[in-house]
């Protein structure tokens, strides 16, 4: 069996184990250099939050346990398409490659793809269901949020 299968294998096993515990279908691995750094499954079932995604918790504990940068060149190994959220964080947090075992069209069935959601966000703002405006603040005696935080990059302290 290829890496590639293994590792997807291990991400599909992480999901049934979840499944199991009473939570959803979905496990992920990040590997770096052929080797797992750290894995994770869906864990909305325990702590109610929405953005508790196995990828998201993946990519969380990989950072923690080994640095941010140890996320460029990763790769991701996930039991089911990434939705955007975690498809968005795979991408700020550099990882190069992502292989999914099930895809939305396989989820679909069960209430489980994120495809309508990928398709809303293709849409400009004012045409998306939610309520997207950009104001700006005028007039404000405050520096510029963004040269304050240039300034604090700068600054030896």
């Amino acid at each position: 069996m290829n890496d590639a299968n293994r590792f997807l294998d291990r991400a599909v096993e992480l999901a049934r184990q979840n499944v199991e515990a009473g939570g959803r279908p979905f496990g992920a691995l990040v590997v770096r250099d052929g080797e797992v750094i750290a894995t994770a499954v869906n864990e909305i079932h325990l702590s109610h939050d929405l953005t508790d995604h196995a990828k998201l918790l993946a990519i969380r504990a990989a950072a923690r346990d080994h640095g941010p940068q140890v996320l460029k060149g990763s790769a991701v190994y996930a039991s089911g398409h990434p939705c955007p959220m975690c498809l968005a964080a795979m991408r700020l947090a550099g990882v190069n490659a992502v292989t999914y075992a099930y895809s939305n069209q396989d989820a679909a069935p069960f209430g489980l793809s994120t495809a309508d959601l990928y398709n809303e966000l293709k849409l400009p703002f004012a045409e998306q269901s939610m309520e997207i405006r950009h104001r700006p603040l005028d007039g404000s005696p405050r520096p510029d949020l963004y040269e304050q935080w240039a300034k604090a990059q700068s600054d030896p302290e």
